[in-house]
């Protein structure tokens, strides 16, 4: 009987990862071992950085809050202690945005801190 390689199927993978590699430099884009490599590298890469976005977003909110509080003489960490202490539901993204987007709103909040 002869060997049966579903031909078909395989095609449609090389495809898909070709597909992938799409725009990548001389053969990292159209050869398929090299592409393969690529490919999966770059989809590593990105599940890792879209955890490190995270990190990195929340790294800048801290720092945009610490330099809207150090105005009203007062740190990020303790700043951030009485916001929970009194029960103040604004997570670190909206205070940051106030910081730098919204003063009057951000200095009410502090003075109600305070």
């Amino acid at each position: 009987m002869p060997r049966s390689v579903n031909a078909v199927a395989s095609r449609a993978r090389r495809k898909k990862v070709l597909k992938l590699a799409k725009g990548n430099f001389g053969s990292r884009g159209n050869v398929w071992t090299v592409a393969k490599n690529t490919v999966e590298k770059g989809l590593t890469y990105a599940y890792r950085d879209r955890k490190n976005k995270k990190r990195q977003f929340r790294s800048l909110w801290i720092q945009r809050i610490n330099a809207g509080v150090r105005a009203y003489g007062i740190t990020y960490s303790e700043f951030m202690g009485k916001v929970n202490a009194k029960g103040i539901a604004l997570n670190r993204k909206v205070l940051a945005d106030l910081a730098m987007n919204n003063p009057k709103a951000f200095e009410k909040v502090v003075k109600t801190v305070k």
